[in-house]
């Protein structure tokens, strides 16, 4: 049984779905330019918010609201901020995929040490 996470399958098609998005959201932006940049970046602090959002709900932190959400709801708003944060990336940049790889190769070094 192949391990889908590190599956080459699986990341070239993360890469392609990135890709996708991006010409979707490219395609049908309301603000072009270094408008459209900047709003696509700031749409980062967006889904960063909800993630906040869902783990006070999560851990009940509002006595007012109580628990709303729930830790899988923590997952997926993560999720959302990966996956936003790769698009901004691939607005900024064609080489995404060589980007992040050679920026996390760095960040594993310095983290890890050599392997």
């Amino acid at each position: 049984m192949t391990d889908q996470r590190t599956s080459p399958e699986t990341a070239a098609d993360l890469w392609t779905d990135i890709d996708a998005l991006w010409a979707w959201l490219d395609e049908n932006r309301a603000h072009g330019d270094q408008e459209g940049l900047l709003l696509r970046m700031l749409k980062l602090s967006e889904e960063v918010g909800e993630v906040a959002q869902a783990v006070i709900g999560a851990t009940g932190q509002n006595p007012r609201k109580g628990t709303t959400h729930t830790w899988d709801d923590v997952q997926s708003e993560l999720c959302d901020v990966v996956i936003t944060a790769l698009v901004a990336l691939r607005t900024l940049t064609p080489d995404t995929r060589e980007v992040f790889t050679r920026h996390l190769a760095r960040v594993k070094e310095r983290s890890l040490g050599a392997s």
